[in-house]
C-alpha cells in the first residue's frame, strides 16, 4: 500500500492543489472555466492523438483488451438496469445514476496509469480510452433519450456525439496509426502539449469539486459510489483474467474501473435534462473517496 500510495500521492496532491486553489479564489474565477475548456477541447485531444498514433492497435493484447473494455461496459449498463427496478430513481435521477456508475475521468485515469505504468499505461490507457469514450458518450446520450426530463431526438443525439472533442481525436489518432504514425517534424509540439494536459487536467478536477452538492444525498448517490469505485473495479480484474490479460494492461483497465465520474457529466445532465444537482453530488463524492479506493485496489488487485 506504502508503495502504491507514494506513486499516486503526487496525482491526488494536483487534486488538493485545485480545490485549495479555487477556495481561495486563485489566480481568479476568470481562470478556471477558460483552463476546463483549454484541457477539454485541446490540450487533451491532443494527448490522445499523440498516444494512439504511437500505440499498437492491432495485436492481439490490444484486440483482447477492446474486448474485455466493451464486456465491462455491457455489464455495467446491465447492472445499473437491474438496480434501477431496485432503487426506484424516476427518470432524470436514473441518468445521473447512470452516467456516475459508469463514466471515468479521463484525466484521472491517464495521470494514475503514467504514474504506475510510465509510457507503456499510457499507451495502454489511450486504447482503453479510444473504446471507452465514443462506447460510454453513445450510451449516455441514449440513456438521456430515454429516461430524461428534456429528451433529445435524433439530431440531438447525432449532435453531441460528432462535436465531442475526445471523440474525435480518438478517431484522428487511429486514423494516424493506420497512416503509420504522427510525422517527426509534429512530434515534439505533441510531446509539449501532451505533458500539459495531465497536470492543468487534474488541477481543473480539483476546483470543479463542490462540497456543497453533498448535501444532496439518498440512494441514487450512494449506490453509484457502491457500483463504481467498489462493484466495477472487480469486475474489471475478473474480465482482465478471462480475457488473460497481460499484468499491465490487466492493471491499467482496473485503474480505469476505479476511478471517479467525469466532471463534464455536469455539463451533460445540465443540456440534456439530467437531475444536475444529484450529478454534482456523485462527481464531488466519488472523487474523494477514490483517493481512498484506488490505492486500496492497486494494492489488492495488482
Amino acid at each position: 500500500m506504502l508503495a502504491v500510495v507514494t506513486v499516486l500521492w503526487p496525482v491526488f496532491a494536483l487534486l488538493v492543489c485545485g480545490a485549495v486553489m479555487r477556495r481561495f479564489h486563485f489566480p481568479g474565477e476568470g481562470f478556471w472555466v477558460p483552463a476546463e475548456k483549454l484541457t477539454y477541447y485541446f490540450l487533451f485531444p491532443a494527448l490522445l492523438i499523440h498516444s494512439l498514433s504511437q500505440a499498437s492497435l492491432s495485436g492481439q493484447e490490444s484486440l483482447r483488451l477492446m474486448l474485455a473494455v466493451l464486456l465491462l461496459l455491457a455489464a455495467g449498463t446491465l447492472i445499473c438496469y437491474l438496480l434501477q427496478r431496485f432503487l426506484a430513481l424516476g427518470g432524470p435521477a436514473f441518468t445521473s445514476f447512470y452516467q456516475g456508475s459508469m463514466r471515468f475521468n479521463t484525466f484521472v485515469a491517464l495521470a494514475v496509469s503514467a504514474a504506475q505504468f510510465g509510457s507503456q499505461g499510457i499507451a495502454l490507457a489511450a486504447v482503453i480510452a479510444a473504446v471507452m469514450i465514443p462506447t460510454l458518450n453513445l450510451l449516455c446520450v441514449l440513456v438521456f433519450a430515454q429516461h430524461s426530463a428534456q429528451r433529445p431526438g435524433l439530431l440531438g443525439v447525432l449532435r453531441t456525439l460528432l462535436t465531442n472533442p475526445l471523440i474525435l481525436a480518438c478517431l484522428v489518432g487511429i486514423l494516424l496509426n493506420m497512416a503509420g504514425g504522427l510525422p517527426a517534424l509534429m512530434q515534439p509540439f505533441f510531446v509539449l502539449l501532451s505533458q500539459m494536459a495531465l497536470p492543468l487536467g487534474l488541477l481543473s478536477v480539483g476546483a470543479a469539486l463542490n462540497l456543497a452538492a453533498l448535501r444532496r444525498s439518498g440512494q441514487g448517490l450512494l449506490f453509484s459510489i457502491l457500483v463504481k469505485l467498489m462493484l466495477f473495479p472487480l469486475m474489471a480484474w475478473g474480465i482482465g483474467w478471462i480475457f488473460g490479460l497481460s499484468a499491465v494492461a490487466q492493471g491499467t483497465l482496473v485503474i480505469f474501473a476505479s476511478i471517479p465520474t467525469a466532471t463534464s457529466a455536469y455539463i451533460l445532465a445540465r443540456q440534456l435534462g439530467g437531475d444536475a444537482p444529484l450529478m454534482a453530488a456523485i462527481i464531488t463524492a466519488q472523487t474523494l473517496i477514490s483517493m481512498l479506493t484506488i490505492p486500496l485496489w492497486l494494492t489488492l488487485l495488482l
